[in-house]
């Protein structure tokens, strides 16, 4: 027997023994797919409401508001222009000392010595100055540049500062755990392995991309621009939701429409995540071999759509089960209205036959069997997956109390797909009268276009908002790093101008999704200002008014002030990631920013240039003693 006709009599066997279940949800299989507007306005239905309850923690039912929405026919479309080169209005909020603190901020970014060393001078410049000193040169330097204060109640004047000039919050609390690498290696290689890995190494039918490599345990390895969270135990995850929350109801207490960030990782234990992960990659992989035999290979995830005939041809000749029984899986829900089976057709069939709390089963083509990905899982870490998904459900619920939008941050690859799918499910229960949950996509990897199409495609058959942030992506050079040495395929496009043509083409689908569903909301999070004069000219092009809110734009705090005032005082949803925290605690981030910026402006003068020439403006119009007015 063939390695794909063992594969197959595995998965039927498993069906029939019952042992198979994942994440079971209320589906609506009405299929109104289009991938451009052509397909879009033939095939365009009205998407039914179901119930958006998440399989994942069941929680008691929460009556949402409505968001008031305007009816796109009554939009002004008129064209709305930006001036990024209005120098007066990107830096009104600004006093004349801020400005000379960027200015001298960023040019100490571009100095290598500085920027490499910066950890060691700031040890060195606490040990010197002294503790309060120390602080106060933070404050005037890249504290008070990137950071908003160290609480909640530190963080409010600037805030409802940038709130008077149209610039909203995305609330982050920035401190991190200050571990060396060895101490890192050692807690990923704890925390990713499991007790059934330990105790036989080789008995697990494991890819070598989700298994945890010590060589590169430290997760923070080039990596300037996310935070990264290590496990230790359920209780600092505990305290750790405990600040998510924190930083929730500060959120909601700075603003009527901010976003809180949260992090995944900093809620459970990772093995989950790259067991999940695993699972989910190695579903999607026999789909597309499926396809594969049916000469479909070369299509996008949404147009290879299996033909039930053909499929139960093949199943039958090759002895799988009987007729009757193979009938029964291709027929009422697991079918769309075209007749054919999907990628998430055949997610909706795996659901109903996946159990994932016991056993992780997956096909493996190297033996054709169903296997379990794990022997079994302890009592303990049984116990350790429910809490990380009760956490993120007490998050979920927090975010909705408060009125805050909860963003999602991206990770790794190897984690990505599990944090992926349980975004998901907290969007099919909580999006379902105004996007509350916002997933992130990484436009740097190849799969980003499909990624969204297949996401966004499945909100429309069951009738939830969709909530997208499209960031390029921060774990390029680690991502790179990790596949070539382990060995498997890099999942980083080619090169910047791959991954900025992915951004493009990413944001483009989303913004015709909202041209013609008006059930997506994006944030274009991005200190690329082609990026954002490609997102205006697009909105232009399709009539969308920014009073809909429903295109964001997103830049971090203390950067590209010019980008992000402008399109604020314009009348355009934008928000600054707002970190705050206390001084020594902050120092890894901050270590990270001054990196970050030290590519940026050696990259570009543009941002240092608009400052002097506003610096230059003010003194010449004898406005030394510039006051911001608000």
């Amino acid at each position: 027997m063939s390695r794909a006709n063992r594969i197959v009599s595995s998965l039927v066997r498993a069906n029939r023994a019952g042992k198979l279940r994942c994440l079971p949800a209320t589906r609506c299989r009405s299929t109104v797919a289009a991938s451009t507007k052509e397909k879009e306005k033939e095939q365009q239905q009205q998407p039914q409401m179901v119930d958006g309850r998440c399989g994942v923690v069941e929680a008691e039912p929460v009556e949402l508001i409505s968001p008031s929405r305007s009816d796109s026919g009554g939009l002004p479309r008129g064209n709305i222009s930006v001036d990024f080169n209005n120098t007066e209005e990107a830096y009104k909020s600004k006093n004349n000392v801020e400005l000379l603190r960027s200015l001298l901020v960023f040019k100490l970014c571009t100095v290598d010595v500085l920027v490499d060393r910066n950890k060691e001078l700031m040890e060195l410049s606490k040990k010197v100055l002294g503790q309060w000193l120390f602080e106060k040169l933070m404050k005037m330097t890249f504290y008070g540049q990137f950071v908003a204060g160290e609480d909640h109640n530190a963080i409010k004047p600037l805030i409802q500062k940038n709130q008077a000039f149209g610039v909203g919050a995305v609330l982050d609390y920035s401190v991190e755990e200050d571990l060396t690498q060895e101490e890192a290696e050692k807690k990923e290689m704890e925390s990713c392995v499991s007790q059934a890995e330990k105790e036989s190494p080789n008995a697990a039918h494991r890819e070598k991309k989700y298994r945890a490599h010590r060589q590169f345990g430290d997760r923070r390895g080039g990596v300037i621009s996310a935070r990264t969270y290590f496990y230790a135990d359920e209780v600092k995850c505990d305290n750790q939701m405990e600040t998510f929350i924190n930083c929730i109801k500060a959120s909601g207490g700075a603003s009527a429409d901010g976003f809180s960030a949260i992090k995944m990782t900093a809620l459970g234990r990772p093995q989950f995540l790259l067991q999940f992960s695993e699972v989910l990659v190695k579903w999607k992989q026999f789909f597309k071999f499926l396809a594969a035999q049916q000469g479909k290979s070369e299509m996008t995830a949404l147009e290879q759509k299996l033909e039930p005939g053909q499929l139960k041809e093949t199943l039958t000749s090759l002895g799988v089960a009987a007729k009757d029984d193979i009938e029964s899986w291709f027929t009422g829900e697991q079918l769309g209205l075209s007749g054919t089976i999907d990628l998430l057709d055949w997610n909706s069939l795996i659901d109903d036959t996946t159990k994932i709390s016991n056993l992780l089963m997956v096909p493996n083509l190297q033996t054709g069997q169903l296997e379990p990905l794990l022997c079994a899982f302890t009592a303990e870490e049984e116990r350790q997956m429910k809490r990380m998904l009760q956490r993120v459900d007490v998050l979920a619920n927090h975010a909705l109390k408060h009125g805050v939008r909860l963003m999602v941050d991206a990770e790794q690859t190897y984690f990505q797909p599990a944090i992926s799918r349980l975004t998901l499910e907290m969007q099919r229960k909580f999006n379902t009268e105004k996007p509350i949950i916002f997933n992130t996509y990484q436009c740097y990897l190849k799969e980003a276009y499909d990624n969204v199409t297949v996401d966004v495609e499945l909100s429309r058959r069951e009738g939830w908002y969709f909530g997208a942030k499209l960031v390029r992506g921060a774990y390029m050079y680690q991502e790179r790093a990790r596949a070539a040495e382990i060995g498997y395929e890099d999942p980083i496009n080619p090169d910047y101008e791959a991954t900025n043509k992915m951004y493009h083409k990413c944001l483009e689908y989303l913004l015709e999704d909202i041209e013609h569903e008006r059930k997506s909301n994006i944030m274009v999070a991005t200190h690329n200002e082609d990026t954002v004069e490609f997102t205006l000219e697009k909105m232009n092009e399709m009539g969308l008014s920014p009073a809909e809110n429903k295109v964001y734009f997103g830049q971090l705090l203390g950067m590209c002030d010019q980008i992000s005032f402008p399109l604020g005082q314009a009348g355009f949803p934008v928000y600054k990631y707002v970190p705050y925290g206390p001084v020594d605690e902050v120092i890894p981030y901050l270590s990270r920013r001054a990196q970050e910026n030290r590519g940026f402006m050696k990259g570009s003068k543009r941002e240092r240039s608009l400052l002097w020439k506003e610096l230059k403006r003010r003194i010449l119009g004898r406005q030394i003693f510039y006051k911001p007015v608000y």
